[in-house]
């Protein structure tokens, strides 16, 4: 499937800035389940300082922002011939070790709940006893925006009983990490049946099996990823795959917007 994107983010602010540096990891790279035809990263009103590959294979660049203007733009544009593999990313590759993907991390760390949601799976493979755990998070889990913000964690997400794809993503990996299993965000982009228009980017888990390499599971949506798929970045947690995150020194009020497309 040929897919178009651009994903323009918008930062507004009511005063200069003294200072701000932002990580963008908003560059798509070729591999097994996608071809990147075409791609460009623009910015108005910022620098680019570097660009470079990270510990888990990202493209990642940095850009600076210092006083004017008020208005700091960033588009990330292109086309990807993707491919529907059942799920299958393949191989790990990278520089960071797969005992890294097993480790906890703030945003997931086991507890309770997930011990509790563990009890209940079961399967006579390893890739059946995911996808059961994938359909056991989606159920217990009402995709509901608004209820949760990008620092809430899996246990909390899983008390609530309510979150976006972040919180799945975050559920499931803490549970296949005490599965014994590791474990990987990722950041990017679903193409949407119904529209073209999208309020955010996408998130979902993938789990490392022996002899099939990495395996996609998405628990919002129950399935495994196909080619309406574009995968971005990847990492232990959102904020190592985040696609754009940052700091800044000032007193100036921010707002943002973001607009999306994915279109076939």
């Amino acid at each position: 499937m040929r897919l178009k994107i651009k994903h323009r983010t918008e930062y507004r602010y009511d005063a200069p800035l003294s200072y701000a540096l932002q990580r963008l990891r908003l560059f798509p790279q070729s591999g097994p389940t996608q071809e990147v035809v075409e791609w460009s990263l623009k910015t108005e009103g910022a620098t680019q300082e570097a660009q470079f590959i990270d510990g888990f294979g990202n493209d990642t660049r940095l850009v600076s922002i210092d006083g004017e203007p008020h208005t700091i733009v960033i588009e990330a544009s292109g086309v990807v011939e993707t491919r529907d593999t059942a799920g299958v990313t393949g191989r790990h590759q990278g520089l960071a070790p797969l005992w890294l993907f097993q480790q906890q991390t703030p945003l997931c760390t086991a507890g309770r709940g997930i011990s509790t949601l563990l009890r209940g799976i079961d399967g006579e493979t390893d890739v059946e006893r995911l996808h059961n755990l994938m359909s056991e998070v989606r159920d217990r889990v009402a995709y509901r925006i608004g209820t949760t913000d990008a620092g809430t964690p899996a246990e909390t997400a899983l008390a609530n009983g309510e979150g976006v794809c972040q919180d799945h993503a975050h559920i499931f990996l803490t549970a296949a990490r005490m599965m014994g299993f590791p474990a990987r965000y990722v950041s990017g982009y679903l193409r949407m049946d119904d529209r073209d228009e999208q309020a955010a980017s996408h998130a979902w888990a993938e789990t490392h099996l022996e002899g099939l390499g990495w395996v996609a599971f998405d628990c919002s949506n129950g399935i495994s990823a196909d080619d309406r798929y574009i995968r971005v970045a990847t990492g232990r947690d959102y904020r190592d795959a985040m696609p754009v995150m940052g700091i800044r020194i000032g007193q100036a009020q921010e707002e943002l917007a973001v607009q999306i497309t994915v279109e076939q």
